[in-house]
């Protein structure tokens, strides 16, 4: 399967999902109160807010919020790995460059008269 192949699929994929939710939509079209509390409560805290909104945005508003707790969720589930990644990368940079040092500082001839040939004159 190549990668062309692969494109087509993905491309059948998403048009297959979007008449899937576009089925649903159509078939959810009906308006529903959404309320912020329940009645009770409302009444005794003064805070009746509600929204008449299509079924479908409930629906779908669900599953979006849904995704992004989920998203959110393993961010910070991971934290500790991408922190211990960062530390362990900072650490590499530090000894390569202590290994570069350590090569150049060994690199001088063992030979003194080599050694005062290859250091620079100081001015």
């Amino acid at each position: 399967m190549g990668p062309g192949m692969i494109r087509i699929f993905r491309y059948v994929l998403l048009f297959l999902a979007a008449v899937a939710l576009l089925t649903v939509a159509l078939a959810n079209r009906g308006v529903v109160e959404v309320r912020l509390l329940p009645e009770g409560l409302a009444a005794l805290t003064g805070l009746s807010f509600a929204l008449q909104i299509p079924l479908f945005l409930v629906l779908f508003g669900g599953i979006a919020l849904g995704v992004l707790v989920g998203f959110v969720w393993e961010w910070a589930r991971e934290h500790k790995h991408r922190s211990t990644a960062t530390k362990s990368s900072r650490e590499v940079a530090r000894l390569e460059r202590e290994l570069a040092v350590m090569r150049d500082s060994s690199s001088t001839p063992k030979d003194d008269v080599l050694a005062l040939l290859a250091k620079p004159a100081a001015k």
